[in-house]
């Protein structure tokens, strides 16, 4: 007689980037919930928020001149929305080695930049690069950010011209 056999339990694989963007879009909808979110007219505002599935989100509000820098979200897929105002992303259309390099020198043909009206959004996977920027002289803007898993770390670059460089590794802590 043999053992009966067992299917590997998989593990919750959470939400995908489709449903982080459906959460981001449809949060970024509410009025009420956007409007809870104090804004500084002089830095950056965020408010954690309950995400679908065991995902992290933020509402975040972005004063005339902001941005975020070049990073990335790890491991983590992602998904972000513009609430109000709008926002601008630079991105890179290549998938950067997840570690073991300190500076890259980026081919040419790699650069996207796409701009986020209020009611878009735009979903992304595992080791994204991009930089987030409210290029408004005098409009404040309001996006809501949603990744699984929970962000582990996110690290930040330097870019001048095609060289990207690693400058710094964040872990949760630092931005609790």
């Amino acid at each position: 007689m043999s053992a009966p056999s067992y299917a590997p339990a998989r593990p919750h694989a959470g939400p995908t980037a489709a449903e982080l963007l459906d959460f981001a879009l449809r949060t970024a909808a509410d009025p009420e919930v956007i409007a809870s979110l104090p804004l500084d007219p002089q830095g950056r505002t965020w408010v954690r928020l309950d995400g679908p599935g065991g995902s992290e989100a933020w509402l975040i509000g972005w004063p005339p001149g902001t941005g975020t820098g070049w990073h990335d979200h790890a491991e983590s897929r992602g998904a972000f929305a513009t609430a109000r105002g709008r926002l601008t992303e630079n991105s890179l259309a290549v998938r950067l080695p997840s570690e073991g390099w300190q500076s890259l020198h980026l081919a040419e043909g790699h650069d996207r930049r796409r701009g986020l009206e209020q009611g878009s959004g735009r979903a992304f996977g595992e080791y994204h690069v991009h930089e987030v920027l409210n290029e408004s002289p005098d409009e404040h803007a309001v996006s809501v950010h949603a990744y699984y898993p929970p962000l582990p770390l996110i690290r930040r670059y330097s870019r001048s011209g095609p060289v990207l460089t690693l400058e710094q590794v964040e872990r949760p802590a630092d931005w609790e």
